[in-house]
């Protein structure tokens, strides 16, 4: 039998890496002995170097320098090349939709790289494995989640933030091993183009994609996205994710597997 949440120790840490607020909450029985701080230290740490090989950011970022230049490949981090390798996987696998590669330079110059819609996710998690085992966890870096509970240990409860107001939740899910990924304009503006046209997409407010891995459900999150009313229909398609829309009207939608709260 589980038990519930307030049944275990739990404690939170937040710090602002990749120009966003990173959190970290563990639950467990001893959340605060020195191994288990130590390892979300090196959470930190972790997350900390991926902003060094590849903020866009940074003019010493390697991404930064093999964009001028100034680093080949293979004098770089050998993440840089894997990192490139995953961005067009993930444009083969969204047929096109999540195209990091040809992004137009904002001024006017030759079409740029930014991988930074796949490098958050991927770091994110990647970054789990310096956490301890025996504990459950959730990461969060900037609304997009990633949580882990053990046996025993409470499931973690995940709210998708309405994109119209700030604070109100539309749908809540309940996850023991998962990620959830959400894009759209409420917080960040207009950044996502249709590649078909090279403009902002249309009749959507915001995308959420649930499933195991927050590398796949934050790419298919922007990919949705881009496709603007098509994106239900193709989140369908999805083997092992599914998918919550909020068009720009405020209605919502979702794919039959998405569960109900």
């Amino acid at each position: 039998m589980t038990a519930p949440a307030a049944a275990y120790a739990q404690r939170a840490w937040v710090e602002q890496i990749m120009g966003l607020p990173i959190s970290v909450h563990l639950r467990g029985p001893e959340p605060a002995t020195p191994a288990v701080v130590a390892g979300v230290a090196a959470y930190f740490a972790d997350l900390r170097r991926i902003d060094e090989i590849f903020s866009t950011y940074r003019p010493d970022s390697e991404i930064s320098r093999w964009q001028r230049g100034e680093l080949t490949p293979a004098a770089a981090d050998p993440l840089l090349g894997r990192v490139l390798a995953m961005c067009d996987h993930a444009f083969v696998r969204t047929s096109g939709f999540f195209d990091a590669r040809s992004l137009p330079d904002p001024l006017g110059g030759a079409p740029r790289t930014d991988p930074s819609g796949l490098v958050k996710g991927w770091a994110v998690e990647r970054a789990t494995r310096h956490l301890p085992t025996g504990h459950g966890w959730c990461v969060n870096a900037g609304g997009d989640v990633r949580v882990h509970a053990p046996g025993g240990l409470p499931a973690w409860r995940i709210g998708i933030e309405d994109p119209a107001r700030d604070g109100r939740i539309l749908r809540a899910v309940t996850l023991r091993d998962g990620a959830v990924a959400t894009s759209g304009t409420r917080h960040r503006g207009t950044h996502i183009v249709d590649p078909r046209t090279g403009r902002p997409p249309t009749g959507l407010a915001q995308v959420s994609v649930l499933g195991p891995e927050l590398l796949w459900a934050d790419v298919y999150a922007t990919a949705a996205f881009a496709r603007g009313r098509s994106a239900l229909e193709w989140l369908a398609t999805l083997g092992g994710y599914e998918g919550l829309v909020v068009t720009a009207d405020g209605r919502i939608a979702t794919t039959p597997g998405w569960p109900i709260a």
